[in-house]
């Protein structure tokens, strides 16, 4: 008996059951999707139909009308063959004035399984070339008294469907922004051009790359960074500086998203004292950007040249300054 090739156990090619959830569709298919991804098996092509076949179970299964129409018809489908006198007593396929005719259906005759449930079903699709849409009707039984026909019309497109991704960037990335190539779980890979000045919870939206034309939505988060800490628009940082530094004042250098950068520091300044670097933060919506704010941090060295060692007693010896004289009284 013939078999038609096209039909796949949808839920047992995702392992699970036929009253799943959605959610437990979409774990299963996002496991066996990673575990048969074409990258990670190169030149297996038993893994590579797999992918495939795992894609078009979850397509069908994921979108709820199409779930309920495969629901409906497979149970026609049998391993060897359909069961074809009992789809025909299923369907009262072919009646004469009330009485139903045994007239076999031949699934060999028809190219795939949706063929032969429009057959089964007696709904047969036409071509209307002027718009681009499909006609579907009841079939008039040819042994009826009676022709009637009742005539509805269906969009022929694909469900367009948007998609959301997740993105995760170095803040060096998010800042500058630029091309960056991201692979989706459905196994596309895209050249991405990515605004700069990018930010942990925006969404970018990418026109006509979902499902079928829909939009994907990339979901961004920024790492957190070793050294800088953006505040709104502004960056901060810690910057360190030795006692001498932090006594005597003068020139320095700090960092910024755009590299170092000299500024400059009076003498005697405090530790946790902040500095304004203009138009060195992140950018705005409007173009603008905001500032850096820098942190002075006094270090104290923990290991000393002998030199040195007899220089700070010098020093101790000769200093004036005593910040603990409110402190006893």
């Amino acid at each position: 008996m013939p078999n038609l090739q096209n039909f796949r156990d949808y839920y047992e090619i995702l392992g699970v059951t036929k009253d799943a959830s959605n959610e437990d569709l979409k774990k299963n298919y996002r496991r066996l999707a990673r575990q048969y991804h074409p990258d990670l098996n190169p030149g297996n092509k038993a893994a590579e139909e797999k992918f495939k076949d795992i894609g078009e179970a979850y397509e069908v299964l994921s979108d709820t009308a199409k779930r309920a129409q495969y629901d409906q018809f497979s149970r026609f489908w049998k391993q060897k063959g359909f069961d074809k006198q009992a789809a025909s007593r299923e369907n009262g396929w072919n009646r004469t004035n009330g009485r139903t005719r045994n007239q076999e259906v031949d699934p060999g005759r028809y190219s795939d399984f949706d063929s032969f449930i429009n057959q089964v079903i007696g709904v047969g699709v036409r071509k209307d070339t002027k718009n681009g849409t499909s006609t579907t009707g009841v079939e008039s039984d040819p042994f009826s008294s009676t022709n009637r026909k009742v005539q509805y019309t269906v969009n022929s497109r694909p469900t367009r469907r948007d998609i959301e991704a997740r993105l995760t960037l170095p803040l060096e990335k998010a800042y500058k922004g630029g091309s960056e190539r991201i692979r989706l779980e459905d196994g596309r890979s895209l050249e991405v051009n990515m605004p700069p000045g990018m930010v942990t919870g925006q969404t970018i939206r990418l026109k006509n790359q979902g499902i079928n034309d829909g939009d994907l939505y990339l979901k961004i988060t920024v790492n957190p960074h070793y050294l800088f800490k953006i505040e709104g628009s502004n960056v901060f940082c810690q910057v360190p500086v030795t006692p001498t530094e932090a006594v005597l004042g003068g020139q320095i250098e700090a960092p910024t998203l755009d590299g170092p950068v000299k500024m400059s520091i009076p003498p005697g300044v405090r530790s946790g004292q902040r500095f304004r670097l203009a138009n060195k933060g992140y950018p705005k919506e409007n173009g603008e950007r905001g500032d850096q704010l820098v942190e002075i941090q006094i270090v104290a060295p923990k290991n000393i040249t002998e030199q040195e060692r007899e220089l700070y007693e010098k020093l101790r010896q000769i200093e004036t300054f005593k910040p603990r004289t409110d402190l006893v009284k």
